[in-house]
């Protein structure tokens, strides 16, 4: 092979590597503020759609983009009087996805900022981040 053709075949390569797109997250949870549902994507598939209650009037869910950061399967709200937060998947600071007790009041704004499920909907996706892995997961919060 000429020395003249190596650097060009070398250049061909990067390119076309370049373009391919980077590997999906397995899972992706899209939470719309203004519809109150969240969307679940495994592989690219829409798996579930569920009613959610996010940030009541003075709150604040925040927007963006975010990996999990830590799972906590019975956990306890040490800012709001102990209150239970089942199958929390923690994905900004203290902002979690988790179950609530309140699942008459899913599908409207109620909480104090974090992502309200109905309990079974909360374990269904903590188990799928756990098998998954917080590092293939990926949190979308939307107007």
């Amino acid at each position: 092979m000429s020395r003249s053709l190596v650097p060009a075949l070398f250049s061909a390569l990067v390119l076309t590597f370049a373009a391919l797109p980077a590997q999906a997250d397995r899972l992706v949870a899209r939470v719309s503020l203004s519809a109150q549902v969240m969307h679940v994507y495994h592989h690219g598939q829409l798996l579930y759609e569920w009613p959610v209650s996010t940030a009541r009037s003075g709150k604040i869910t925040p927007t963006g983009t975010w990996r999990p950061q830590f799972l906590s399967r019975n956990h306890r709200s040490s800012r709001y009087n102990n209150a239970p937060m089942p199958y929390a998947v923690f994905y900004s600071g203290h902002y979690a996805i988790h179950g609530t007790d309140e699942i008459g009041r899913l599908g409207r704004p109620a909480s104090a900022g974090c992502v309200r499920l109905h309990p079974s909907n909360a374990r269904t996706f903590f188990d799928m981040v756990r098998a998954e892995g917080m590092a293939q997961t990926r949190v979308i919060v939307v107007r």
